[in-house]
């Protein structure tokens, strides 16, 4: 039976949506009143587990789940051994630098040698301030990270931006992207070659339906 990690969150209802299209039904997520983080479909041929985001790497690369969706921002950051096979071209965002809107700095190069960047990404904020070769403390929140520039604690934040209302209602600007987040599906390696649970023909499936829409 082929197993597929689903991430809750933003990115759940479309995940769903996806994956009926290749006749794999775990809507049963979606209901408000149901508690249960493992389900199987209704066919029979699969079933799927409800875990953090950040989680689903992790049960798909030791092998609980043959299949996964996640964001790239969360690929990025963990830097997982699995698979990339598709993105699937839903939960677009972006990886941005910010600060206050009264701040004097308007590019990341300005930034001042050894001052503070709050961030819960803290492995991509460390990788793309290494390659402007611009020496920061990453002071590492798990919370509003919002909060860093507001209260002086930090002169930017590294973080992930869909809208950019969060980060206007707090007084704060983008002003750089470090890259461009999607949803992606991804698969355990030996799984992959294996074909276990006819996955490839699965992967094919949803290839072809992101390809459709596009």
């Amino acid at each position: 039976m082929l197993t597929v990690a689903l991430p809750k969150g933003e990115l759940l209802k479309n995940s769903i949506r996806i994956l009926q299209d290749v006749g794999l039904d775990f809507s049963a997520f979606l209901d408000s009143s149901n508690r249960q983080l493992q389900i199987s479909d209704s066919s029979g041929k699969a079933k799927g587990l409800l875990v953090r985001a950040q989680d689903v790497p992790v049960y798909v690369e030791y092998g609980q789940a043959q299949l996964g969706i996640v964001g790239y921002d969360v690929l990025r950051e963990k830097k997982p051994q699995v698979a990339h096979l598709v993105d699937l071209q839903f939960g677009h965002c972006r990886m941005s630098v910010a600060v206050k809107q009264s701040s004097p700095y308007r590019s990341a190069l300005e930034l001042p040698a050894h001052g503070r960047v709050a961030s819960k990404y803290v492995n991509s904020a460390r990788e793309y301030f290494h390659s402007l070769d611009l020496p920061v403390e990453i002071v590492p929140l798990y919370g509003s990270v919002e909060l860093g520039p507001i209260t002086g604690m930090s002169e930017a934040i590294v973080d992930l931006v869909s809208t950019g209302r969060t980060l206007r209602e707090n007084g704060l600007v983008e002003i750089e992207t470090l890259f461009e987040s999607t949803a992606r599906l991804i698969a355990h390696p030996l799984s992959y070659r294996l074909n276990t649970g006819n996955l490839l023909g699965c992967v094919e499936q949803l290839r072809s339906t992101v390809l459709s829409t596009v």
